[in-house]
């Protein structure tokens, strides 16, 4: 088995601290996700996944219990260590793509890693053979109003790639994407996954994309109920 990647332990959420509604979401979680494995995150709605996921991607932290994150304890770090983390550790694809709209596709692959104080001569450069793996090079002088939503979402995941992340975190990818589209930006995880090794963290409400992840973790009121390993990675 490989190192964990992401180990939490005791992972409470509460908002409204010491107040009469004071809310707990996440009831004290414990996951451990290997390097390189692909595990989704499952539940209905106001399961907890979304607060779940804020934490892993250091978007937020948890209210009690600790986050190890590439052997880094993200509990103990400042907001500007944080940003760095986020920066560096991690990719975030999400469903509304989130790209700069008057930016070409290329320079907002580059956006990561300008912000990680790589030269511009390497940005380019690593941008186009991020591009050329997401099979979007003959796009890349476009803006985001000139491409399509799978356009869009491929340009994401290459802006994901781009300061090699420890981890990718990929919230509904495929939410705002007609079936056909979906199926392109799975297999292109899966290419991710396998080639490039990577360990991909899906948050999904579908199931059968849950069933293509290596493992499946399904939340429900803020508590793990499941955590098996897929037929797929069984059979493997």
């Amino acid at each position: 088995m490989n190192r964990p990647i992401i180990d939490m332990k005791g992972i409470f959420k509460r908002f409204y601290i010491g107040t009469p509604n004071e809310l707990e979401i996440l009831h004290g979680l414990d996951i451990s996700v290997p390097e390189g494995q692909f595990v989704s995150i499952v539940g209905a709605s106001g399961s907890g996944k979304s607060t779940l996921m804020n934490i892993v991607g250091a978007l937020d932290r948890q209210t009690e219990g600790k986050y190890v994150l590439d052997g880094i304890d993200v509990s103990k770090l400042d907001d500007t260590e944080l940003s760095g983390i986020r920066n560096k550790k991690i990719g975030f694809v999400f469903q509304t793509f989130n790209l700069i709209s008057r930016t070409s596709a290329l320079k907002n692959v580059e956006l990561p890693m300008l912000y990680a104080g790589v030269p511009a001569k390497e940005r380019t450069k690593r941008a186009k053979e991020l591009l050329e793996i997401v099979e979007m090079t003959d796009r890349a002088s476009h803006m985001p109003n000139e491409l399509s939503g799978g356009q869009k979402q491929r340009i994401a995941i290459a802006r994901a790639m781009a300061n090699d992340p420890a981890i990718i975190l990929a919230d509904e990818p495929t939410g705002a994407l007609d079936s056909k589209t979906g199926r392109l930006v799975m297999d292109l995880f899966h290419k991710l996954h396998k080639e490039k090794g990577k360990t991909i963290v899906l948050i999904t409400h579908n199931p059968e994309l849950a069933e293509e992840t290596d493992r499946i973790i399904t939340l429900s009121d803020g508590r793990i109920i499941s955590d098996r390993m897929t037929d797929k990675e069984a059979a493997e």
